[in-house]
């Protein structure tokens, strides 16, 4: 669906022993000495030395695991935070992959139920109602006419419009030219650096085999729906023009998205700290 203007924008490191000289002896208690000393046994050697030296031994290893522990614990401070199931708490995001994690490629069926996830699911059928009622309060088409007959007008076709896309995208390109559509967030390095690696990855996708490609199915899959959705759509929109505005919408929607499914994890966190 075209509109007047662009209805959708989107939301981070510490722990003497001293003895007195002894005093002389006469010669005969010398003596008595000499002879207690041969009569009597070697003294028995004290049997706590080796303890000692086990205990001394055994420090190190659990010096060495306290350090592990603490890099552990280091590195999940500054480990990015995963991507949430849902943006909001309502925007599906199963197209998304944590920063970090490399799952394996997806199967045929599991690239088809996210598309269909994203179709169905219940914030599907609320972001088409909000943006139809902004097309006609705005009056984008006005062969669509107004009030309910025209928010309906509006409201199938851009429903259809948001279904089609999904499975030309997700699903039906992605299967034939294996590959990955899914989104691998970046988690680290600046606002800026983030934001333009997540728009350009409507440009760049991985394939099944982890190597980044030209995103053929990002770009002939939007470009197959909005034909087909010319079908559809008043005549005076059935132009090279309206064409390339419709697309260009399409792309700009799917960038801005990858945007916020980007940085929202930390907004996210953010917040919740904050919060707390």
């Amino acid at each position: 669906m075209r509109f007047n203007s662009w209805l959708i924008a989107g939301s981070v490191i510490f722990w003497t022993v001293s003895t007195a000289a002894p005093k002389p002896l006469s010669a005969q208690e010398t003596t008595t000495n000499e002879l207690a000393s041969t009569a009597l046994p070697d003294a028995p050697v004290p049997q706590n030395a080796p303890d000692q030296s086990s205990s001394s031994s055994q420090a190190q290893p659990a010096g060495a695991a306290t350090a592990q522990d603490d890099n552990a614990s280091e590195q999940m401070k500054h480990k990015p935070p995963p991507q949430p199931k849902r943006i909001l708490g309502v925007m599906p995001n199963y197209r998304a992959v944590s920063a970090g994690e490399i799952p394996p490629p997806p199967t045929s069926r599991e690239a088809f139920m996210v598309a269909t996830r994203n179709s169905f699911d219940y914030s599907a059928f609320v972001f088409v109602g909000i943006t139809s009622l902004l097309a006609e309060g705005t009056n984008a088409h006005s062969q669509l006419g107004k009030g309910v007959p025209g928010y309906w007008a509006y409201y199938w076709r851009g429903y259809l419009d948001k279904t089609d896309g999904n499975y030309w995208v997700d699903w039906v390109f992605p299967t034939a030219l294996h590959q990955d559509e899914r989104y691998y967030a970046k988690g680290e390095g600046g606002v800026i650096n983030r934001s333009v690696y997540a728009a350009t990855r409507i440009l760049i996708t991985p394939n099944d085999h982890g190597k980044n490609t030209f995103n053929v199915s990002e770009l002939l899959g939007r470009g197959v729906s909005q034909a087909i959705s010319l079908s559809y759509y008043p005549s005076k929109t059935q132009t090279a023009t309206g064409f390339t505005e419709k697309y260009a919408y399409a792309l700009g929607c799917d960038a801005i998205t990858n945007v916020f499914r980007e940085v929202w994890p930390d907004i996210n966190e953010h917040l919740h700290h904050h919060h707390e």
